[in-house]
């Protein structure tokens, strides 16, 4: 078998798990951005919050190997945000911004919700630290 019959096989064996992990971040990103629309608390939706799935700038092979990053860019109003995530040993682990990180080993609503209102807290430092206070996000 010559080197580029083994990698064809070897990426035709690594399909599902790769399919699987797309699904599970691509899955994790929308669950982030349906909390930054909650992060004002109920009945507060943030109503200029969009998401558009991006490909991570730093790919450099495609299908892209188990544990790669994937990423989305999120509109914040008049900023966006790129925020990248991969899995690591069953839970996520992400960047975004100015090299502010993170790590979500349990996936519930809350903890992608206290993910969310983090991000913003972390946004409105890097712009200056003037307003802290969430209510002016809308």
């Amino acid at each position: 078998m010559s080197s580029f019959d083994e990698l064809q096989a070897v990426i035709r064996r690594g399909a599902q798990a790769r399919q699987a992990e797309v699904q599970a971040c691509e899955g994790f990103l929308t669950l982030l951005y349906h909390a930054l629309r909650a992060a004002s608390g109920p009945g507060l939706p943030l109503n200029n919050v969009s998401m558009d799935p991006a490909p991570d700038p730093q790919e450099v092979l495609r299908p892209a190997p188990l544990s790669s990053w994937h990423a989305a860019r999120y509109r914040l109003g008049l900023c966006e945000v790129l925020v990248r995530v991969r899995r690591v040993d069953g839970a996520f682990r992400g960047e975004y911004g100015l090299g502010e990180g993170f790590r979500v080993d349990d996936v519930t609503d809350e903890s992608v919700l206290r993910l969310a209102r983090q991000l913003l807290r972390d946004v409105i430092k890097m712009y200056g630290g003037a307003q802290e206070d969430g209510a002016h996000l809308n």
